[in-house]
């Protein structure tokens, strides 16, 4: 029982790390919204795309490949030293490289050069950190990687807030911020702060590279590079998938403000990521520490039920209030135009969980190349319908190819899963209430008169409710019985 109480003590500080973030990032939209013009949050999402895409580059798969060497190998000193060293060289090399030829990428990616040096900066000093912290997870030392992860967001936050809220009424009247404000400088103020927070990350956990032991393992680098190839593969399909759509609107000439409210927009409908990735944290391991009992393959089709039940009672709650939400996220009327997108982003990441759901097979038979695979085809369906869609319905292009994107990824894991590693899914009652949800929300939102008071979209949710209590007595009952 103490290992459970463990795992599951350290899923919920990894949890808190992971999922805090994403909630104070929202804290970011509106403070971005509130002081900058769509145009220029336009700018910022595209370079933020640009940033997790080389992000996923430069860690190579490296980060996957030192948890599976590390509780493989005898040696997991030299499983540290050498994907240390190995990011490490290829991290400096990639500075090196791209400060030489930053003013070439400016020039290619019509961005100011000083950006791309900040962001140059941003990316060189997260990569320095991906062993490190993989390190402390591996140690069990949840609380420090927990206190360094949220302290890097609360400088970032705060140094935002200094920099685009103070700053501007306070060097009015000292002559020593008048020496560092800039005017009009938002953009540059925004990735100071993010190389100010990763540089304190990185002073942080810089003592691990003093304590390194500088032996370097080539045989054992080369079977992490080729365990972590397909990851890095992987792992460019799904920035693609969530981030490479803002890349295309730019580079299909969709004006940056349409790109900023695009972007704003699609952070409402990022609430269902925040419950998707504190889902996928608490269920993994659950999922494998289950994988040899002899029921599992029905525990995992009630918990897919259950999973469906409440993330679509969730996206229809969000769609149905997605005028308030906006009011409180994003309350600049010039970011609304983009609006229309936010079901579909909804029910698109909905999609994403379920898959999540459904890729336990391909996981516990160790096949994860697949899910590779799966991704690459999302990724595919991405990029075909941006460049189908997009020329003609502008942003609402991308959001329709993300919604194509990660249904086709659902629907190809169930098929491939069902002919693999059985599970008796309740598939009547999933389709209903994913179908019903999915009905109620587009009806709730896309018919004006429906749309302009709240009646409907409420007796939408107490429709759903009826349902599901008429179809789960038997559920509700044992839930009353243990109470």
């Amino acid at each position: 029982m103490s290992s459970y109480k463990k795992l599951l003590n350290q899923t919920a500080i990894y949890g808190i790390a992971t999922v805090l973030p994403r909630m104070l990032s929202f804290l970011l939209v509106r403070l971005y919204t509130d002081y900058m013009p769509s145009s220029e949050y336009g700018e910022v999402s595209i370079i933020f795309s640009y940033l997790v895409f080389f992000n996923v580059v430069l860690s190579y798969g490296m980060e996957t490949a030192f948890f599976r060497f590390y509780n493989s190998e005898d040696k997991k000193e030299n499983v540290i030293t050498t994907s240390m060293i190995s990011l490490l060289v290829s991290t400096l090399l990639f500075l090196g490289v791209s400060l030489f030829f930053k003013d070439d990428i400016a020039v290619l990616s019509n961005k100011n050069v000083d950006y791309i040096f900040y962001t140059i900066l941003i990316l060189t000093l997260d990569a320095l950190v991906i062993i490190p912290f993989s390190k402390l997870r591996a140690e069990g030392r949840p609380i420090k990687y927990a206190i360094i992860k949220i302290s890097n967001v609360a400088i970032n936050l705060s140094l935002n807030v200094f920099f685009l809220v103070f700053l501007p009424k306070w060097s009015q009247n000292s002559s020593l911020l008048q020496n560092i404000y800039i005017e009009d400088f938002q953009i540059g103020y925004i990735f100071i702060s993010g190389v100010v927070a990763s540089l304190f990350t990185l002073l942080v956990l810089l003592p691990d590279y003093f304590k390194l032991k500088w032996q370097f393992d080539l045989v054992l680098w080369k079977k992490m590079m080729h365990y972590g190839f397909p990851i890095l593969i992987a792992g460019i399909a799904f920035a693609i998938n969530e981030h490479f759509d803002k890349i295309l609107l730019e580079w299909m000439h969709v004006d940056l403000a349409n790109i900023g409210a695009y972007s704003a927009c699609y952070k409402i409908g990022m609430f269902m990521v925040l419950f998707r990735t504190a889902y996928t944290l608490g269920i993994e391991p659950f999922f494998f520490s289950h994988a040899k009992n002899e029921n599992a393959p029905q525990t995992y089709a009630e918990i897919t039920k259950y999973f469906v039940i409440f993330g679509s009672f969730m996206s229809l709650g969000v769609i149905v209030f997605a005028d308030v939400l906006k009011v409180v996220l994003v309350p600049r009327e010039e970011y609304w135009i983009a609006m229309n997108i936010v079901p579909l982003i909804v029910i698109a990441n909905f999609f994403l969980g379920i898959y999540t759901n459904l890729s336990v097979w391909y996981k516990l038979i160790d096949k994860t190349k697949i899910g590779a695979y799966i991704s690459i085809v999302g990724a595919l369906v991405t990029l075909l319908f941006n460049f189908l869609l997009i020329p003609y319905i502008s942003f609402m292009g991308s959001a329709i190819a993300t919604i194509l994107a990660y249904g086709a990824m659902m629907m190809i894991s169930y098929k491939l899963g069902q002919k693999n590693y059985p599970i008796p899914y309740d598939k009547k009652k999933i389709g209903f209430y994913l179908g019903l949800s999915v009905v109620l929300s587009l009806l709730s939102f896309y018919i004006p008169v429906l749309r302009e008071t709240y009646v409907f979209g409420i007796a939408s949710l107490l429709i759903f409710v009826y349902f599901v209590y008429r179809n789960e007595q038997q559920l509700f009952s044992r839930i009353l019985k243990r109470k």
